[in-house]
Order: structure tokens, then C-alpha cells, then sequence
């Protein structure tokens, strides 16, 4: 008889859109005329850049023609956007990364979750908690858990994170092969200085470990002193998988584009302890699965990088990182404990209670969805995570709302 992956059978139910979903209904319900603010998820609001849209939209038009028409594009993406990508987000930044080492894909959270097939089923994976649930779910899925007690998994070591490491969890205290790291952290908004990233890159150089790091939030670092990339790190291109989005940088979560890169001194070890790169695997595993995301879309990603894409993608991000302060400023101004919303468009908030009672306390009282922090992990606990992802005047009613709330 066939049988399934019992892996699945280990996923903890995650009821944590589905309660927000029903409270939000319920809510609505039995208040009809309250317009409910949503300030909980991480999508994007704003249209496309006017400069992405006419790329998108003279790539229709080439595909309307014999001579311009695109079929099954490289499955690690055209180059026209693997040289802009690696000329303008690292080579020109003083980071030592190729055309060649960048792979296009349809979105970060599949590539960080995808990319775990590309090591063995024993390896100890070190996660953030709280975390991206993609991180973990995908590694249970693969058979590299055990069971779940007190709220965790056997057999992934967890690095905590809390208001006293400012989310940026010590080294682990026994030897891990891959780490998970993400800065500007989804969903704390935290932030890592180069002398932190350092202290990993130099833990995973010591231990023959790699560090898979998510900077999806990259583009709203304001603070120069900040790394925007691994890669600035020294031996970074040893031990260090990058992966980044268009999806939060140019509003492209409902278009999907994004990209990984893999340097080709990244390496791992067989059995026998030789070093194997991890470049070519990466590459068979993508020219396997995956057949390239459209050329339509990968226009308009390459038109993020033109003088007017840039001028008009660092206004949509301003746009939100002025909703961010705002948020922030807010909850400094109430009395209560955050980081984040300086150069992230989250902010992760700290309440005395759960994190379901001030999320039930914003939506009975204020009509303002948030995310409690609980669905995150263990560490989750008694923070809620606000987003900036909405348009500014619903940002600023909330806030009304939410200071009401608290007087």
C-alpha cells in the first residue's frame, strides 16, 4: 500500500490565521459599521512603480511578436537581470558577487525553504525563535525533527531571542551545521551589526557550518553603519547562502520574483569529509524543479534598477518606513516596550499579558488587526507584531484608535 510522508503527521496545526481570521469575523459581525484596520500581515499596499509597469508592459509587448516573443527562459534567470542584480546590490556595494552565482526564483520563502534539500538528512539545523515559519516547518517536513515537546521540536537546536539580546540570539552552545539567520528579522524588525554577523560567519568558518541568511528586508536599512548583505563580512563567501525578495523592495508579492545567491567557494562536506561546493547542487536542484520565472516579470525586475526605478522604489519605501516610525512612535508614546520600525517595516511589541489578549484588547476596542507574536515560536510570547504595509491614512486612523484604546 502506498504511505505517506509521516514527516507531515509532526507539523504542529497552525491555528494562527485561522483564530485571527474568525475573531476578525466575528468581530465584523457583531460591529457592522466599524471599518477593521489590518495591520497584521505582511503585504504590500501600495501599486507598482510607474517604471516597473511600463518595463512589464513592453515585455507583453514583445511577447506579441515573433521576434520578441520569449519561451522557456534560463533557469537561473536572464542575464540582463542576473548582471543588474550583482553589479547594483553587491559589486557596486564592495561585495565580491558574480552574474553567475545569482539565481532568479518566484520568492524567498521558496528558496529558504527549498533550499535545506541540498544537505543531508542528519544535518543540525539552528533556528531563530521567534522565526519565519518556513525555516522550521520545511526541515520537519524533511525528517530532520522529532517529535514536539513543551512546544519544540526534537532535534533542532533553537536560539532564543528576547528584548535583553535584542533578538539577535547568542551562538549556540553545541556544534550546528546550518543556521538560520534573518535581519532585518521577520517578525521581530530587529536588526545585526557587522561585528554580530561577524561573530557567525567566524563560528561557521570554526565549525564547517553554513549560515542560510534571509535579507528580504534589506532595502529598508536607513542606518549606513548596518549591513545590507552578508557578503560584507569577511569569509562570508565560505559559509554564507543569501536570499532576497523584490517582493517588500518594489511591491512585487502579487508579480513573485526573487533570488538567491550561492558563491562558488560556498562549500559543505561528503561522508568522507571532503569539501563539496554547494554552487553546482543549488543549480541542479533549481534546473531540476524549477523552470524560471516569466520574462515578463524579470523585465520589470530589471527595470528596479534604472535611474527612474530606483528614485521610484526609494519613495515606496520611504512610504512605508514613515508608516513604520509612526507605529513606532505610537507605542513609545503608550507606554509600551518595541523594536523594530527604524529600519524595518515591522515593529514587535511587548505587552504584560499574552500575546492573544492585547490582540483580542486592539481588535474589540480599536477595530486594528495585528499578528500575535505566539504563532512565531516559544519567544513569541507576549509581543505582537504590527506591520507598516498598509496606506498611510489607515495607518494614522489606527493609531487614533489604538491611543484611545490606552487612555
Amino acid at each position: 500500500m502506498v504511505r505517506i510522508n509521516e514527516n507531515y503527521n509532526k507539523l504542529q496545526a497552525s491555528y494562527l490565521f485561522a483564530d485571527i481570521a474568525r475573531k476578525v469575523e466575528e468581530f465584523q459581525k457583531a460591529n457592522p459599521d466599524t471599518d477593521v484596520i489590518k495591520l497584521g500581515i505582511g503585504d504590500v499596499t501600495r501599486p507598482l512603480p510607474a517604471r516597473i509597469v511600463k518595463a512589464m508592459h513592453d515585455a507583453v509587448d514583445d511577447m506579441a511578436s515573433s521576434e520578441g516573443f520569449h519561451g522557456y527562459g534560463p533557469e537561473q534567470g536572464y542575464a540582463f537581470l542576473r548582471e543588474a542584480v550583482a553589479k547594483n546590490d553587491y559589486q557596486d556595494k564592495g561585495c565580491d558577487i558574480s552574474a553567475d552565482e545569482i539565481f532568479i526564483s518566484d520568492g524567498s520563502k521558496c528558496d529558504s525553504g527549498n533550499i535545506q534539500e541540498i544537505f543531508s538528512a542528519d544535518a543540525k539545523m539552528a533556528i531563530p525563535d521567534p522565526v519565519y515559519p518556513v525555516y522550521l516547518d520545511t526541515n520537519v517536513m524533511a525528517g530532520r525533527t522529532g517529535e514536539v515537546v513543551d512546544g519544540r521540536y526534537e532535534g533542532i537546536v533553537y536560539l532564543d531571542g528576547n528584548m535583553e539580546n535584542g533578538f539577535v540570539p547568542e551562538l549556540p552552545t553545541e556544534k550546528v551545521d546550518v543556521i538560520y539567520l534573518c535581519y532585518p528579522n521577520n517578525p521581530t524588525g530587529a536588526t545585526a551589526t557587522k561585528d554580530q554577523l561577524k561573530t557567525w560567519v567566524d563560528y561557521a568558518r570554526e565549525n564547517d557550518a553554513v549560515i542560510l541568511f534571509d535579507a528580504a528586508y534589506e532595502a529598508f536599512i536607513t542606518d549606513d553603519t548596518l549591513p545590507r548583505s552578508i557578503y560584507e563580512i569577511p569569509g562570508a563567501r565560505e559559509v554564507a547562502i543569501e536570499f532576497r525578495s523584490f517582493s517588500k523592495t518594489a511591491g512585487f508579492t502579487g508579480t513573485r520574483c526573487a533570488f538567491t545567491v550561492v558563491p562558488k567557494e560556498c562549500r559543505a562536506f561528503n561522508a568522507a569529509g571532503e569539501k563539496q561546493m554547494l554552487h553546482p547542487l543549488w543549480n541542479r536542484r533549481h534546473n531540476t524543479k524549477f523552470n524560471g520565472v516569466s520574462y515578463v516579470i524579470q523585465k520589470g525586475a530589471e527595470a528596479v534598477y534604472s535611474p527612474e526605478g530606483k528614485k521610484e522604489v526609494q519613495e515606496l519605501i520611504a512610504y512605508y518606513l514613515r508608516n513604520a516610525r509612526m507605529i513606532r512612535d505610537t507605542m513609545n508614546e503608550i507606554g509600551l516596550a518595541c523594536v523594530g520600525g527604524e529600519n524595518s517595516p515591522y515593529i514587535w511589541i511587548e505587552t504584560e499579558g499574552s500575546s492573544w489578549d492585547l490582540f483580542d484588547k486592539l481588535l474589540n476596542e480599536a477595530g486594528v488587526v495585528t499578528t500575535p507574536g505566539a504563532g512565531f515560536g516559544k519567544c513569541g510570547e507576549g509581543f505582537i507584531r504590527i506591520s507598516a504595509f498598509n496606506d498611510y491614512e489607515k495607518v494614522e486612523e489606527a493609531l487614533k484608535r489604538i491611543k484611545k484604546a490606552f487612555q
